[in-house]
């Protein structure tokens, strides 16, 4: 398996690549803290094979140049500063098929939806503020691949994303496939409600025609609609269910160790529930909305499962729940709840 790590900047480029150094052993040498130690031991190489090469060339003349040679990778870790998104048209182009991107952004104002005309030259999406902005943040970045792949003439999915508040990091990992998406599928726009709290996608065939039931003439301002973002799921549930599986065969978790890579993993997998929508609730705006104390987490999802409806917590949010239960049955739940 042949992988490359690419470094934007001069800040923690030694560290990255003592890690690669010291991980040559492993199947690829990307370095994404969780996912890197996943991977299966690499094969024995031979004394007189060249194991790595260290440049300081600019990423995309690297990779454009790998192209042009034919020199096409497994896996490319690209771990990038800001929104710089120049990287994935040449980044995809030096990747075999089926082989895997893994990006980065750390841009929590565009996901925010502070800037917004910069997420819209970075990713081609225009983001405004929702209560799930960090969620946003990962979406945008894929769709951003996924409309890259798309000019090129592939097709790209997401085997899981990963948040992480220090910075913050959005990381996400991406099969290439040949082929575009099809019928503009998971790439489209989504809406949040101000008025109600509910939220929906909408595809482009839906623009023009994008509402809320609960709004009037007098009340329009109070739909927020962001896009195109990906609007399918984050992660895929086999393939983090095999990462899992062989954290267990290594000894990472299990026996009181790894706990939170355990807890982690098993996140994203409930997270992989087909059913369950983008975005998530967070419980003080259901407290909120309703107008009592914040349910308990456990109890609300426990409440949310016996009336039909998908819940799982959030590897994003630690007091949300993502469901596909509307926001008024939420606050009719949390009230029963708090007259228990």
């Amino acid at each position: 398996m042949r992988c490359a790590a690419v470094e934007f900047g001069l800040f923690g480029t030694s560290s990255r690549l003592r890690l690669i150094l010291c991980w040559r052993t492993m199947r690829t040498m990307s370095i994404g803290g969780l996912w890197c130690r996943i991977y299966r031991k690499w094969r024995e190489v031979q004394d007189d094979e060249k194991k790595w090469v260290v440049t300081h060339f600019d990423a995309n003349r690297v990779m454009t140049e790998c192209y042009l040679q034919r020199d096409f990778y497994d896996v490319i870790d690209v771990d990038s500063f800001g929104s710089d998104s120049s990287f994935l048209r040449s980044a995809f182009n030096a990747l075999k098929m089926d082989g895997l991107l893994y990006t980065t952004s750390t841009d929590g104002y565009s996901s925010g939806g502070h800037r917004p005309h910069h997420s819209l030259a970075s990713y081609g999406a225009y983001v405004r503020p929702m209560p799930y902005s960090n969620e946003v943040g990962l979406r945008m970045l894929i769709a951003g691949a996924v409309r890259e792949a798309s000019a090129l003439g592939y097709r790209v999915s997401p085997l899981f994303s990963y948040y992480s508040y220090h910075g913050p990091v959005f990381r996400v990992m991406l099969q290439m496939n040949r082929g575009k998406l099809p019928e503009n599928r998971h790439y489209g726009f989504i809406s949040y409600c101000n008025r109600c709290g509910n939220s929906k996608a909408f595809s482009w065939g839906e623009l023009g025609r994008i509402s809320c039931p609960c709004s009037n003439a007098k009340d329009s301002n109070s739909l927020v609609v962001s896009g195109p973002l990906w609007t399918g799921p984050l992660h895929n549930a086999t393939y983090v269910t095999e990462m899992l599986n062989l954290a267990e065969q290594y000894g990472w978790v299990g026996n009181g160790t790894g706990m939170d890579l355990e807890k982690l993993l098993k996140q994203m997998i409930d997270e992989s529930d087909p059913r369950l929508p983008f975005g998530f609730i967070k419980l003080d705006e259901v407290a909120s909305r309703a107008k009592i104390n914040s349910p308990p987490l456990r109890t609300m999802m426990s409440s949310l499962h016996k009336e039909g409806y998908a819940a799982s917590r959030s590897h994003i949010a630690s007091n949300a729940i993502k469901t596909n239960c509307p926001m008024a049955e939420c606050i009719r739940i949390a009230k029963e709840l708090q007259q228990c």
